[in-house]
């Protein structure tokens, strides 16, 4: 049981070390019938209590394959809807002087998922999708100084695990915890685990003390 807990011990403390790279974002993009839909953020990523803008660009197959003309007019039969939980609200749509891009101009209040709904039609064609946009952030990711203790509460985390990690090591010296071998074959396994472990949370470690 001890080795199964520092073999997935240690696969933990890598995903953690590997996960503190800033993921990047981008618009979502749907297709109906001949149009296709993008819908995301201006400015990415969005904060809450910051005034930001959602913006649509929406094209059509041109005369070439594999091009695109932007569509004018489109919002005079379709309705716009910003959704969080269970709140809704009718989004007003202004355009952008490049044909096809509009906007709509939103202070996000809470952090979290939000979703564009789109019903109505373009041109004759049917619209009715649900489209999810990237996640509003805490202002924690602008703040300078910082003023959230999460990243230290989150190097507190770590330097505990490690400290765990040292009791266990202990532990086998001493001969507290048993292992189930004739030989030392499941000791050094074990061993090689926890030194494992402790190199990939003390990289993590590392990579949050750059972040920050």
């Amino acid at each position: 049981m001890l080795v199964v807990k520092i073999a997935i011990f240690g696969f933990i403390a890598l995903l953690f070390s590997i996960g503190v790279i800033v993921p990047s974002f981008a618009h979502n993009t749907v297709e109906v019938g001949e149009y296709k839909i993008e819908v995301g953020w201006e400015v990415e990523p969005p904060v809450v209590g910051i005034r930001n803008d959602i913006v649509f660009k929406i094209t059509e197959s041109g005369e070439n394959e594999g091009t695109y003309t932007g569509v004018t007019n489109v919002f005079k039969n379709l309705e716009a809807i910003a959704m969080y939980g269970g709140a809704t609200k009718k989004i007003d749509i202004n355009s952008d002087p490049r044909p096809g891009y509009y906007f709509s101009s939103i202070i996000p209040t809470k952090t979290g998922s939000y979703t564009i709904d789109l019903k109505g039609e373009i041109s004759g064609t049917l619209v009715d999708v649900q489209i999810p946009i990237e996640d509003v952030e805490p202002t924690a990711v602008l703040d300078f100084p910082p003023t959230s203790s999460k990243g230290t509460v989150d190097i507190a985390a770590l330097k505990n695990a490690i400290s765990s990690i040292q009791q266990d090591v202990s532990k086998l010296k001493s001969g507290e915890t048993s292992i189930s071998s004739n030989d030392g074959e499941a000791y050094d396994f074990a061993i090689f685990g926890l030194s494992i472990a402790a190199a990939a949370i003390i990289l993590a470690i590392i990579a949050l003390v750059k972040r920050k």
